[in-house]
This record gives C-alpha cells, structure tokens and sequence, in this order.
C-alpha cells in the first residue's frame, strides 16, 4: 500500500468513525469460511456494517477525529480487528451474543457509544442489555400514559356507578307511590 492509499484509506475511516455512534470492535480470526458468511449476513439484515481493518490504520483514523475522543479504545488494536457499525446500541452485541453460542469467537475487543467507551469482553451482556432510542421512548411513553390511564379507568368506574344510582333511585321513587295507593 503506498503512502497515498494509506492515507485515502484513514480519511475513508475518519469519516465512517465521525458518522458513526455506535461503533463495536471484535475479533473473527479463527471463523472457518461458512461462519463468517453467516456472520456477514446477520449483520446484513441488522442493518450493521461489518468491515476487517488494518489497527495501524484504524488507529490513526481514530487519533484524526476531532470530535470524538475514544479514550483505552486503540489500545485494543491488536491482531486482528473487525469493525462493526450499527444504529442500535445493543445490535452488534446481539449478533455476538448469538454466535457465541456456537463458538468462542467473535470475541469483543472493544465499543464507543455515544461518547461512551466499553472495554473487553466482559462488557458483552451490558451492551446487549442496552436499549435502543426507540425502545426507550416506547418505555417512558408507557410510564407517563399509565397514571392517566389509572385516572381515566378509576373515573369511568366511577360514572358507572354513579350512574346506576340515578336508575335505582327512580325505580324505588315509582315503586312507593304504588304501595302507598294500595
């Protein structure tokens, strides 16, 4: 690689690291052919990017972001990396998650979040866990609509049964006049 395409190959990854939130650095070495197909194709229907890069590379184009800082995270470039880019916080680590049952690999080196940097493989069942904007909204819509829900429910009961009172009250007020005639 000259010095020329290494240097087109940081700004492509200084760009893909600037667009980026969330950003998920593995390692695949050791995946037999099928595995990695799989692999890609998870991560094709996820809507992740999946990309095998260079560390030194990487790790300039991390160093030429201005506006990120990664803290640990390019101390982790070492062997082989994979660079997984998603939308949702918590989709790389799934897709991890899933072929780790089957096998040791791929193996989290590393992520950024949103300014956040996890380290090691031992932060994999905390992203996993993490959710997503949308789910997140969908949770705090469901906590602000339940105590309306709670007063318009004990409202309605209410009606009804001061409703029916009107009903039984007129009945019993028709029947007295009737016995008081007899």
């Amino acid at each position: 690689m000259t010095r020329e395409e290494k240097g087109q190959a940081i700004q492509e990854l200084v760009e893909v690291l600037d667009q980026s939130n969330v950003i998920y650095l593995a390692d695949i070495a050791g995946l037999n052919a099928g595995t990695t197909s799989d692999l890609r194709r998870a991560c094709f229907k996820n809507n992740i990017t999946i990309k095998v890069v260079k560390n030194k590379l990487l790790k300039k184009a991390m160093e030429a972001c201005s506006d990120k800082d990664f803290l640990d995270l390019p101390q982790t470039l070492v062997g082989n990396t994979t660079l997984l880019l998603g939308e949702k916080a918590n989709g790389p680590a799934k897709i991890i998650q899933e072929f780790r049952r089957k096998s040791e690999k791929p193996e989290l080196k590393g992520a950024f979040i949103s300014g956040e940097v996890y380290l090691g493989d031992k932060e994999l069942d905390a992203l996993a866990a993490l959710k997503s904007k949308e789910e997140m909204i969908g949770e705090i819509i469901g906590l602000l609509q339940s105590p309306a829900k709670r007063i318009l429910s004990a409202l309605l009961n209410n009606a009804e049964k001061s409703g029916d009172a009107p009903k039984e009250e007129a009945a019993q007020s028709t029947e007295e006049p009737a016995e008081a005639s007899e």
